[in-house]
């Protein structure tokens, strides 16, 4: 069974930082993907970031291209997204998820977490 548990978003002025984690457990496949996932209310949900975990390599979103880092623990089985200097557009619900697809399309992936909200005020 995939469990993804999201932690640590919250609440921040522009400009501000926040990290977010996600502890994996279950996954069986030695060559898989796992990505960071947003929706906005009234919005459809849309692919963030993504990473490979054979080679580490990534792939963002051009929204958030130089702002925000996807990284891989993989000894602790846990998925990190670094954002820094966000903005109020960033609000959203933060899911990540795991599958055996590089791609930033949320149908291409299997296991969902339950999702952290970040706010990011004016």
């Amino acid at each position: 069974q995939v469990q993804l548990v999201e932690s640590g978003g919250g609440t921040v002025q522009a400009g501000g930082s926040l990290r977010l984690s996600c502890a994996a457990s279950g996954y069986t496949s030695s060559n898989y993907y796992m990505g960071w996932f947003r929706q906005a209310p009234g919005k459809e949900r849309e692919g963030v970031a993504v990473i490979a975990s054979a080679d580490g390599s990534s792939y963002y979103a051009g929204s958030v291209r130089g702002r925000f880092t996807i990284s891989k623990d993989n000894a602790k089985n846990t998925l990190y997204l670094q954002m820094n200097s966000l903005k109020p557009e960033d609000t959203a619900m933060y899911y990540c998820a795991a599958g055996g697809i590089y791609s930033l399309l949320p149908s291409r992936f299997n296991y969902w977490g339950q999702g952290t909200q970040v706010t990011v005020s004016s």
